[in-house]
């Protein structure tokens, strides 16, 4: 495998989970990694509550913006190893052919910007979906990327998705 990597996480606006995956694996990923973030459909702005997570972390906020991710199928684009999806609407929709053929893995989070409630309830949907981002984001660093082949690679990226996923409904069912 390669020495440094270019990971893209895509979602649909790109205006908050993708955004905050792209500054966890920023921060953390360095020098290794270099995070990039686009939408489908971008809205054009990043969700406020997304950069306080962010910022809450310590983590940068320069230079994140709304994109499409069309920026990232041009031939001039950075090349690109693995290219995540963080919401569903993402993993649906047809993505573009990305050059040099990236892994692939779909790592599903709720979308905080449809919480509703008190502002309260707004923040901890935000910084529940930062947590989950992060910790699957930490699970990613700890592989051992050089030693493993691409299936076996691909295969972890994938339990790393759904893994998270059956802790996210564990921790959603009511107990009785």
């Amino acid at each position: 495998m390669e020495s440094r990597y270019n990971v893209l996480f895509l979602c649909t606006g790109n205006s908050a989970r993708s955004i905050m995956a792209e500054a966890i694996l920023n921060r953390k990923g360095r020098p290794t990694f270099a995070a990039y973030s686009a939408g489908s459909n971008p809205a054009g702005i990043v969700r406020p509550e997304a950069l306080r997570q962010i910022e809450l972390a310590h983590m940068p906020t320069t230079g994140l913006r709304s994109k499409s991710w069309e920026e990232f199928a041009k031939p001039d684009a950075p090349k690109l190893h693995f290219v995540f999806t963080v919401c569903d609407n993402a993993a649906r929709e047809v993505c573009p052919v990305w050059p040099g053929q990236p892994m692939t893995a779909h790592w599903g989070v709720p979308d905080p910007a449809l919480a509703e409630g008190t502002p309260e309830q707004i923040e901890r949907a935000f910084r529940d979906t930062f947590m989950m981002l992060d910790r699957r984001i930490g699970l990613f660093l700890c592989l051992p990327l050089a030693s493993l082949d691409k299936l076996a690679i691909q295969k972890e990226i994938n339990r790393i998705g759904k893994e998270m996923l059956t802790e996210s409904a564990k921790r959603d069912t009511p107990l009785h």
